[in-house]
């Protein structure tokens, strides 16, 4: 099976989830969507991560963005996680209800299709000999293109604050024609896009700053 890599188009599934069955390409239809993996349920970084998603629940609508999770348990033990998700949640971070969905891949079938398991580490098996799920991140866009992967070692929790920090990134520049630079938060100046031309950058971005550096060309964008 060819390697998963930014451009891809996500593979397609269906799968049983504790918000029903879906197709995967169905089910995200005309929004963004991010998939997260854990290795197992009732791990403790990762009952903090879908805490923190469920909190973030708004702001993942704002940006037309659906998220699912996925999990190599099945649906009995993933609805008796979320009671501790929300449970934990609610007394650390406030309010928690996660309503996303959390895919139940008890045989790997999802996670071997995006290339997801730790086949490497012999030691990282459950209790029945299978890999663990790594702990991986795919942003996909509505054309069901992967836009960025991200892979995560068992012992350090995800930053959800970065995920979305990146969606706006590849929203703007998708709309607008820039790219965003170093540490790049929402409201900062952008970069314009190397396939503008400097002619074009005058019309497009009226407060164009063209740098010493020819290749670098700023501007604030009031979005």
């Amino acid at each position: 099976m060819p390697s998963l890599r930014l451009g891809s188009i996500a593979p397609n599934f269906e799968a049983e989830t504790t918000q029903g069955h879906i197709k995967f390409h169905d089910w995200i239809g005309d929004s963004w969507a991010i998939l997260f993996s854990h290795p197992g349920d009732f791990t403790p970084v990762c009952t903090t991560e879908l805490a923190e998603v469920a909190r973030k629940a708004p702001e993942f609508a704002k940006r037309n963005v659906k998220v699912i999770g996925i999990s190599a348990n099945d649906l009995n033990d993933h609805e008796k996680w979320v009671q501790d998700i929300n449970e934990y949640g609610t007394k650390s971070l406030g309010p928690t209800n996660v309503q996303f969905p959390i895919i139940a891949d008890g045989n790997r079938k999802i996670s071997t299709l995006y290339d997801m398991l730790d086949e490497q580490d012999a030691t990282n098996r459950d209790a029945k000999g299978l890999p663990f799920t790594i702990r991986t991140v795919f942003v996909i866009d509505p054309k069901k293109v992967i836009r960025l992967t991200l892979s995560y070692p068992a012992a350090t929790g995800r930053n959800f604050d970065e995920i979305l920090r990146v969606v706006d990134s590849l929203q703007l520049g998708d709309k607008y024609r820039v790219t965003t630079p170093v540490n790049w938060q929402k409201g900062d100046d952008v970069i314009v896009h190397p396939s503008v031309s400097n002619e074009e950058a005058k019309t497009l971005f009226p407060e164009v700053t063209f740098h010493k550096q020819s290749y670098i060309r700023t501007t604030p964008l009031n979005v």
